[in-house]
C-alpha cells in the first residue's frame, strides 16, 4: 500500500491541523512519545492504537495501513464476516440438536 503505521500517524494529524503537543495532550501521552511514534522511532502499544482510533474515527486497520479505507469496515469485509458468523451459528445450532442439547424458543 505504500504507506507505514507512523506515517499515517502523522498525516492524520496534519490533516486535521492539530499541533502534536495538542494531540499528546489530548491522547494523555509527552509530546516527545508522540514524535517519536509519528517518526518511527519508537512502535506504541496495543492500548494507544485504540485511543488514536477512536481519536481520529478510523479503523484500525487504516492506522495500521491494512486498508486504505479509513472506515471501520470495507462493505464487502462486513458482508463478509456477517455471512462467516450466521454459517457458524448455523452449524453451533445443528450441533446442538445432535447432542440434544437447547434449541431456540
Amino acid at each position: 500500500m505504500g504507506r507505514n503505521f507512523h506515517e499515517t500517524l502523522a498525516e492524520l494529524r496534519r490533516t486535521r491541523g492539530v499541533s502534536q503537543r495538542q494531540v499528546a495532550a489530548d491522547l494523555g501521552i509527552s509530546q516527545a512519545l508522540l514524535s517519536h511514534y509519528e517518526n518511527g522511532a519508537r512502535e506504541p502499544g496495543l492500548a494507544f492504537v485504540c485511543r488514536v482510533c477512536d481519536y481520529y474515527g478510523v479503523s484500525a486497520d487504516y492506522l495500521l495501513c491494512r486498508s486504505e479505507s479509513p472506515a471501520a469496515l470495507e462493505p464487502e469485509t462486513a458482508r463478509d464476516f456477517l455471512e462467516s458468523l450466521r454459517a457458524l451459528a448455523e452449524r453451533g445450532e445443528r450441533a446442538l440438536e445432535k447432542m440434544g442439547g437447547i434449541g431456540h424458543d
